[in-house]
């Protein structure tokens, strides 16, 4: 779809649909759910990407106290598009074309003929545009799910629009 977004993350092993619809936004965000915090810091490093936790402990480890590894704290206790909105405004993330919201992988268009054994027939009549996943091949179209996404991407680039021009973010949130 569009070029994937400059800005990098991981997310810990709570933060699956943070990941998921960052994703969706267009945000390169790695996420598995059963990695220790070694592992995550140590991926994060390696791959240059910012760590999004609500873990404190987490947080203390060298790596981000030196500054070696940027990160954003989730607040406790926000409802999942809450968070999501949060994670967005902090980094100044302006929505992009999604990624595979699976596997993370960028998306290619594809023909109807080309995924037509993947997609039920009734999506096939209706749907015109078809997208597949370059890493899982996993098939995408605007279902149903669409409306839900949708309200989400409006209400995101409504909280950028409202955003003043120079903000930056504090830096108790992203270091």
């Amino acid at each position: 779809m569009n070029e994937p977004h400059t800005v990098r993350v991981a997310c810990d092993a709570m933060c699956g649909g943070v990941a998921r619809w960052l994703r969706i936004f267009g945000v390169d965000a790695s996420y598995s759910p059963d990695i220790d915090d070694g592992d995550l810091v140590r991926h994060a490093l390696a791959e240059q990407r910012i760590v999004i936790t609500s873990d404190r402990r987490l947080l203390e480890r060298r790596p981000f106290a030196d500054g070696r590894l940027r990160h954003v704290r989730l607040p406790v206790g926000l409802p999942l598009e809450q968070q999501v909105r949060y994670v967005i405004q902090v980094l100044g993330v302006v929505p992009d074309g999604p990624r595979c919201s699976a596997c993370n992988g960028e998306l290619a268009p594809r023909a109807r003929a080309d995924v037509a054994d993947r997609v039920p027939a009734r999506s096939l009549i209706w749907a015109s545009e078809f997208y597949q996943c370059s890493r899982c091949g996993e098939v995408f179209w605007r279902g149903t799910h669409w409306r839900r996404i949708n309200a989400m991407r409006q209400a995101v680039e409504r909280d950028t629009d409202e955003r003043p021009p120079a903000e930056t973010p504090p830096t108790n949130r992203f270091n």
